[in-house]
């Protein structure tokens, strides 16, 4: 629908607001999306707070989503003459796009709500401006013939309905989950392996690649850089995942080589690593300690595992320790992703 509207309009204006808001498509999601695909769009994202700030009245709230129709149209109208039509005059100024006092000039809809919209739209502007021109209705689609589905379809099963969304909408709904531990305490293992039972992507750990390319030797400001690669890298490939990313660490790993290393770390790097995962899992060092001659000696696999559970419990953050050879690894995280999930 959007599309459409761009390939027979100057300006487009993008309105968005539900009540009570859709599980998993809250506001701040939604502008994101919308600002990262459309930028060339005047986007509105509706909540109450930013109807108090616009309208100066605490009282203002969103309509429900089963009130009538002329309340929504009413809203609606309202909200472009004293909002849109701010931002429309700006943006069409900046770009050096005529003006046009009618505001609105057509409705894309998919919905056989959008005749009446329309006209009552045309009501309204005529009533402020006798010189406006005519609102039109577009209808879109209404058949579900170029995208057979729906929003209501592919919020109530995202990942079966995945096909529908851009890589950076489906990455929302991915889950992360991380492994954390010790070296030589089988994470990297357990993520590829992870990876593989489920169907999935799983995010390979920066900070050791870029170790190796470095020759063993890291600076501190690597270690910011390896924090910001690895989150990058996550977010590139949720994208690509089904349902869950493995991550192979997190930014609160560079944390604690960077601490480790050089006794303090910057501020961005500390709010990285209070990133949060669908899940943490913690793998405990029960197993024989393999040299592979990049990892320092065994009591040091024990001093980070004991940094993780002072840290992990400091921090709030719950967590699995899995024990044992990696299937039965991947079966405790297969019963607390059943758990969580409340199958």
């Amino acid at each position: 629908m959007i599309d459409t509207a761009l390939s027979q309009c100057r300006h487009v204006v993008l309105l968005s607001y539900s009540n009570p808001e859709m599980p998993g498509c809250e506001p701040a999601r939604r502008e994101g999306w919308l600002a990262a695909l459309y930028p060339q769009t005047t986007r509105l994202v509706v909540t109450n707070e930013r109807l108090a700030i616009w309208f100066g009245d605490q009282q203002r709230q969103i309509p429900p989503n089963s009130a009538p129709d002329d309340v929504h149209r009413a809203f609606t109208a309202e909200l472009i003459e004293r909002v849109v039509g701010r931002r429309l005059r700006r943006d069409a100024c900046a770009r050096s796009i005529p003006w046009s006092r009618g505001l609105v000039d057509a409705v894309f809809t998919s919905e056989s709500y959008g005749e009446g919209f329309a006209a009552y739209l045309d009501r309204y502007f005529r009533r402020v401006d006798s010189s406006a021109r005519p609102v039109q209705h577009v209808l879109v689609d209404a058949a579900r013939t170029t995208v057979p589905t729906s929003g209501t379809s592919i919020r109530a099963n995202v990942h079966a309905e995945r096909q529908w969304l851009h890589p950076s909408v489906y990455a929302s709904f991915v889950d992360r989950i991380v492994c954390l531990g010790g070296e030589s305490s089988g994470k990297s293992t357990l993520t590829e392996a992870l990876a593989r039972a489920f169907g999935t992507c799983h995010a390979p750990e920066f900070g050791r690649e870029l170790w190796v390319e470095r020759g063993g030797t890291l600076e501190f400001d690597d270690l910011l850089l390896i924090g910001r690669t690895q989150v990058a890298r996550e977010e590139r490939l949720a994208g690509q995942s089904n349902r869950y990313l493995f991550c192979d660490t997190s930014p609160l790993t560079t944390l604690f080589y960077c601490l480790e290393q050089f006794g303090r770390a910057a501020s961005e790097l500390e709010r990285l690593a209070d990133r949060e995962y669908a899940l943490t899992i913690l793998c405990a060092p029960d197993f024989d300690f393999v040299q592979d001659g990049t990892r320092r000696e065994p009591e040091f696999r024990l001093k980070q595992h004991q940094w993780y559970l002072q840290e992990l419990q400091r921090r709030g953050v719950p967590y699995i320790e899995v024990r044992g050879s990696v299937e039965a690894r991947i079966e405790q995280v297969d019963r607390a992703l059943v758990t969580r999930s409340g199958a």
